[in-house]
């Protein structure tokens, strides 16, 4: 059913692309549909591939929006109420420094594996701010579906042949920049409390 509903939405195009991204990005699993779409559209209709990256991010936001405001409003039921209190506040800690770079991580590196829907839940029912969740995901996506519209006018045909050569290059930088961000924060964290 979900193979059908699909094929159905990539015969609209850019409304396609707008609607697989808030239904995938909601929780409903449409593997690698959006990465696809966006690269084919961009392939056979160059002029308007920026147009649908556009598109694809907001319904990508739309749909973690979503899916977030749920996990926020029934966030109680996520967390563990039976674990210690000091665990549950090391956790909210840890999550409210460190864990946007664990939904950046899968929001921006188009390959299915990466778990983004359980990452945006935990930051739901955490209590991460509405303002640095969005930022961070619409910097993820931006970066990740207008790079997928360059390379699809770029290498028309060989575009997903590219991705997929290059799958194990693209997740080394990915995480080697995230463990730099880290790092970078951990170093401002030192240095900010020594003052």
């Amino acid at each position: 059913m979900f193979k059908h509903l699909v094929d159905t939405l990539i015969q609209y195009g850019p409304v396609g692309l707008f609607l697989i991204g808030i239904l995938d990005s909601m929780g409903i699993p449409l593997p690698a549909a959006m990465d696809a779409l966006l690269l084919t559209y961009s392939m056979h209709h160059p002029e308007y591939a920026y147009f649908a990256a556009a598109v694809a991010v907001v319904g990508s936001l739309g749909g973690n929006i979503i899916l977030f405001r749920a996990a926020r409003l029934g966030g109680r039921r996520f967390v563990k109420q039976d674990a210690p209190e000091a665990e549950q506040h090391k956790f909210r800690r840890w999550f409210a420094k460190y864990g946007l770079l664990t939904i950046f991580v899968p929001a921006v590196v188009p390959f299915v594996p990466l778990p983004l829907k359980v990452f945006v839940i935990s930051a739901g029912a955490m209590g991460t701010p509405m303002s640095r969740f969005l930022g961070t995901i619409l910097a993820a996506r931006v970066l990740r579906y207008f790079g997928e519209a360059y390379l699809g006018i770029q290498l028309g045909e060989n575009a997903q042949g590219f991705l997929r050569s290059n799958v194990w290059s693209i997740v080394g930088v990915t995480l080697f920049l995230a463990l730099f961000v880290l790092g970078l924060l951990r170093w401002y964290d030192r240095r900010r409390s020594v003052v």
